[in-house]
């Protein structure tokens, strides 16, 4: 069983932010922001790479609720998702990172 779905069954403990009967919040243990939290599915998925468009669908507005309850939608924040070892995913279950609180910087070769 992965990370995350240990934490989702509860074996693990985290700081849940919001959740729903599919997906869940929860503050990174290791922050790279102010305010740094996971999104994930409560089902397992290996990545966004294995997922139906439906699932992003839900997945858009738990995340515009999560960026509403963390008070981040009016100054902005960044949403980030690591796929499959050349893109730095560390744990095999679907996340996304919301990144706020305070200028995160920008992606390599943006125009500012």
């Amino acid at each position: 069983m992965c990370l995350f779905c240990k934490i989702i069954d509860g074996e693990i403990p985290n700081k849940t932010v919001h959740e729903n009967e599919e997906f869940l919040c929860f503050h990174d243990i290791n922050p790279a922001a102010k305010i740094h939290v996971l999104i994930i599915p409560k089902k397992h998925y290996d990545s966004f790479d294995v997922i139906k468009p439906e699932l992003m669908a839900n997945m858009t507005k738990f995340i515009h609720e999560v960026a509403d309850k963390l008070d981040v939608r009016e100054n902005g924040y960044r949403i980030i998702t690591n796929i499959k070892e050349h893109g730095g995913q560390e744990v095999n279950h679907l996340h996304i990172h919301l990144l706020a609180g305070e200028y995160v910087g920008r992606l390599v070769g943006a125009k500012k």
